[in-house]
């Protein structure tokens, strides 16, 4: 009788221990997921990049709130700052980081971070020393990369279709941007493809920039390319207004640049990119390694045509190129 009530008693008792560990009310709150967002944006403007992250992580039903937190470090097109903010990004030590951008990625890899670190770049990360290789990157980051050398002869079938009596193109491009000299081979050997003269213009700075735009005026290039990057990207508006003034267009890679008044861009679909960066991060939360997923490239690409620009700088636009256009800005 004694036993039977013992072994009732422990019963009671085990059962007791698993109501404890089952209650809702002694249960341990789960940690929200920190992510951490550092982009050389503009804090001021919305961010298109983030809106899509942030899409990507609903899709996967990580909603921000309890169990995610999404903190944004935004550099405002400084070098130095972005310094400065990787290093708090690395005190603050976010359970995933996100890079937008090969200046937030040089920035965290300069502060020694070594929290798991999604990219978006437009550098090739291999020769930047950013990765092992696209199949296994090997360390703590993997992302997308936006260098794709096989894009460079399309963007320049689509200007020489639209304007046909081209004979001299100026390229510029940054020489510091890791990938720099492949594309520029690549441009240079779909020039000659097209009969295309090209003169090329290494640029750092703005003043390199002015100067170079310049002897672009002086030497009346039919059409500028310029090289798809971050640095470029921040002179968008300065293009534009060369473009007008001096009747050359100016042709890129991202949409961005069409839409802030040049003739034409091709390639890939920026919004898309940060939207797939979103399965990166949930993988990695899942515990997947850095290391062992694969860095992609873009898998749709645009192609974006300015017609009220076109139309300023006196060009008909071919209705081969307009069918094809993803957006025509008006």
């Amino acid at each position: 009788m004694a036993n039977a009530l013992g072994r009732r008693s422990f019963a009671a008792a085990l059962g007791a221990v698993a109501l404890a560990a089952a209650s809702p009310l002694r249960a341990q709150p789960q940690r929200p997921l920190r992510v951490g967002w550092l982009s050389s944006e503009q804090r001021s403007s919305p961010s298109p990049n983030l809106a899509s992250f942030r899409e990507g992580l609903r899709e996967l039903g990580r909603v921000e709130g309890s169990r995610l937190k999404i903190e944004p470090w935004w550099g405002e097109g400084s070098a130095e700052r972005m310094t400065q903010l990787a290093a708090e990004v690395v005190r603050s030590q976010p359970a995933i980081v996100v890079a937008s951008g090969g200046l937030a990625v040089f920035a965290l890899r300069g502060a020694g971070a070594t929290m798991p670190i999604v990219f978006s770049m437009s550098a090739d990360p291999v020769q930047a020393g950013v990765i092992e290789s696209f199949a296994r990157p090997g360390g703590n980051l993997t992302g997308i990369s936006l260098f794709t050398l096989a894009l460079v002869g399309k963007r320049l079938e689509l200007l020489k279709e639209t304007l046909p009596s081209a004979r001299r193109i100026a390229a510029i491009a940054n020489p510091q941007h890791p990938g720099e000299a492949n594309e520029r081979d690549a441009v240079q050997r779909a020039a000659a493809s097209l009969q295309l003269a090209m003169r090329y213009f290494p640029v750092q700075s703005a003043a390199e920039l002015d100067a170079a735009l310049a002897e672009i005026r002086r030497g009346r290039d039919d059409a500028v390319v310029a090289f798809a990057d971050g640095f470029t990207l921040g002179f968008a508006g300065r293009l534009a207004s060369f473009s007008l003034e001096s009747r050359i267009p100016v042709v890129d890679g991202w949409a961005s640049f069409a839409r802030a008044g040049n003739l034409m861009t091709y390639g890939p679909v920026i919004e898309d990119v940060h939207r797939r960066l979103a399965v990166y991060v949930d993988k990695i939360a899942n515990g997947a390694r850095p290391a062992d997923l694969p860095v992609e490239l873009p898998t749709r690409l645009e192609l974006v045509v300015n017609a009220k620009t076109a139309t300023l700088l006196g060009i008909t636009i071919p209705r081969s190129v307009l069918s094809r256009a993803d957006e025509i800005v008006r």
